[in-house]
């Protein structure tokens, strides 16, 4: 009894944060799907505005260019008005919804407004379209951010935590990602064990100057785990850090001719393997 009292908190914790994965998962999905219904409308009523846009999405879910097309759902909101008179009401429609106001902005979406060919007239029926996607979009991001904030707090009660957080490429996003999927790492007997639950473990077959294009990875265990480690060695090949052990073997795989696929799953096999080391020695001294 004593035993089970000890580990059933944090059982709770890593089942918890295991099913707030699953459903955070499950809302990135339709947030991607909502994205992209989105952008077809404004295909329609305002090409290319997304593309002036790269704000990041905020804690509470918004985006700067969602809230903007709700406003301005047409091009035509946008270009009856001269440049001064427009750039007046987006500095005014920044300051309102918090964003940070740029004047060369305000001028690359009226040059984009003046110049694009719209397929469907200002009416109520486009305005509907636009403004409704747009709130749906909205709504769902804001679930998957509150997700995401509810996954790092219960995270964080776990012990391995801070080393997790520690290797590059994981972040507030992806660590307690890889901690709900792995779960309690001493329930791998050895790395091996962790490599193939995570289905990482079947190099491509190669033999002298042969190379097999046709073998695939097991893809046993949790195919959500290796969508995670692969987010993460895509982040460490946009940053490149030299001094990672990861990289450093990423790097030589590319530069030695092999496959995406090839240097991608090699490299999430040898950061399994470290976080296992790094983990498991870390809980065994506690």
């Amino acid at each position: 009894w004593s035993e089970l009292r000890d580990y059933t908190p944090m059982d709770t914790i890593r089942y918890d944060l295991k099913t707030l994965n699953r459903q955070f998962q499950l809302a990135s999905k339709q947030k991607t799907a909502a994205s992209n219904n989105l952008i077809a409308l404004l295909e329609q009523s305002f090409p290319g505005v997304r593309k002036c846009f790269d704000s990041p999405v905020r804690k509470d879910g918004t985006q700067k260019w969602v809230d903007f097309v709700y406003t301005f759902w047409h091009a035509d909101c946008v270009r009856k008005n001269s440049l001064n008179a427009f750039t007046e009401r987006y500095r005014k429609w920044c300051k309102r919804h918090g964003y940070f106001f740029k004047q060369s902005n305000a001028a690359e979406v009226y040059e984009l407004a003046r110049s694009v060919i719209t397929l469907v007239p200002k009416g109520p029926v486009a305005k509907v379209l636009v403004q409704q996607a747009a709130s749906q979009l909205t709504s769902i991001s804001r679930s998957v951010e509150t997700y995401r904030a509810e996954m790092n707090r219960l995270a964080s009660m776990l012990p391995e935590y801070p080393l997790v957080m520690g290797l590059y490429g994981v972040g507030e996003s992806f660590g307690p990602q890889l901690m709900a999927e792995i779960g309690d790492v001493r329930r791998f007997d050895r790395k091996q064990s962790l490599v193939a639950f995570a289905g990482v473990d079947a190099p491509p077959c190669q033999s002298g100057t042969f190379e097999s294009k046709n073998r695939h990875i097991s893809k046993r265990g949790s195919p959500r785990l290796r969508k995670t480690l692969f987010q993460v060695m895509s982040t460490i090949i946009q940053h490149a850090p030299t001094d990672d052990p990861v990289f450093q073997f990423l790097d030589r795989k590319r530069r030695e001719g092999k496959h995406y696929y090839v240097y991608m799953t090699a490299a999430a096999n040898k950061f399994l393997r470290i976080y296992y080391g790094t983990v498991m020695a870390y809980l065994k001294k506690l």
